[in-house]
């Protein structure tokens, strides 16, 4: 697809992926408006980061997903929708079920209707790799089966069955896209390879939760390069495609393999107030990607090694921007 001056709307705009996609989009030459949601402070989120006159060719819109009438707004004169807008903290949604929810499965169910309503030509949801759970077989295809062992992991099960139902019951033209774990630079010390990073950075010891899990890694350019790519597809609407590299790791053998990188004489310390309840720890993801290579003609590029060394990088010059130990992964 040639973007130049064609209408797209970004739903999590100001989050770790939206805001690389919408840098991507904005250099291609779309007219992109941006939701992000409203606070007081009138702050972007992770948009604040852009180059100044990529920011000012934005079409910001604060709003909130669970508000209809703003998502008929969003939508209206858009062309594509890339739906990436949820609250996707495992940990809070142990707390707060309820907020994570709502405004998965309601934030989408607004989406969805204000797509229709409009009629775009497509919209790009987004899934996770934690619907999944735990493999019962790897790799895991798009035909695995759904396992929801956190409420944040049930919450994007259902978003995923109600997009489903509006391209069987509306042909609503929509696509999932099912990234595994995407990092680099921007991402959030909520997640592992960041918390990880800074630890190791400033501190002695990276405290971590469990050091077994297997995890599935992208680099965050790779994963939206499958973005870009599904949005332009043909005949692809009501299909699912998995967008992970293909291999795994252990959190274990990651941290030593950033601590190497990084140079630094850091041990590596097991916090038990970060463990997952053990019914609801994923133990092992791993992706098959064949799907989205044969169809989509997507595949990661970027090394494991090399997208660490660019992370380490950025953070390592953006360390004001995190709080080392801050969160709990």
């Amino acid at each position: 697809m040639h973007w130049k001056d064609k209408r797209v709307l970004v739903t999590g705009a100001g989050g770790f992926i939206g805001s690389h996609l919408v840098e991507r989009l904005a250099v291609e030459g779309a007219r992109v408006r941006t939701l992000v949601h409203y606070n007081s402070r009138n702050d972007p989120g992770l948009l604040k980061l852009l180059p100044d006159e990529t920011l000012a060719a934005l079409d910001l819109l604060p709003a909130d997903l669970l508000d209809p009438f703003a998502m008929r707004q969003a939508v209206d004169g858009i062309e594509v929708v890339f739906h990436l807008g949820a609250l996707i903290s495992i940990p809070y949604s142990y707390i707060h079920p309820y907020h994570v929810a709502e405004t998965n499965v309601m934030g989408t169910f607004n989406v969805l209707e204000a797509c229709r309503a409009a009629g775009v030509r497509r919209l790009v949801h987004t899934s996770s790799s934690e619907v999944y759970g735990t493999a019962l077989r790897v790799p895991i295809d798009e035909e695995h089966p759904l396992q929801g062992q956190s409420p944040y992991s049930a919450s994007k099960i259902g978003a995923d069955k109600l997009a489903e139902s509006y391209f069987c019951a509306y042909e609503l033209p929509v696509v999932t896209l099912r990234p595994f774990n995407t990092y680099g630079p921007r991402q959030s010390d909520r997640a592992v390879i960041p918390t990880i990073i800074t630890q190791a950075l400033t501190q002695d010891v990276v405290h971590l939760g469990n050091l077994n899990a297997r995890r599935d890694l992208t680099y965050v350019t790779d994963t939206v390069e499958g973005f870009i790519k599904v949005s332009a597809a043909d005949d692809v609407e009501g299909k699912t495609y998995n967008l992970g590299a293909g291999s795994d790791i252990s959190i274990g053998e990651l941290a030593e393999t950033i601590i190497e990188l990084i140079g630094r004489s850091v041990k590596i310390k097991v916090d038990e107030a970060r463990l997952r309840p053990e019914g609801s720890e994923v133990q092992r993801l791993l992706a098959d990607n064949t799907l989205a290579k044969k169809d989509l003609g997507w595949e990661p590029r970027v090394s494991l090694d090399e997208g660490l060394r660019r992370t380490i990088e950025w953070i390592s010059e953006n360390l004001d921007l995190y709080k080392p130990g801050r969160y709990q992964v």
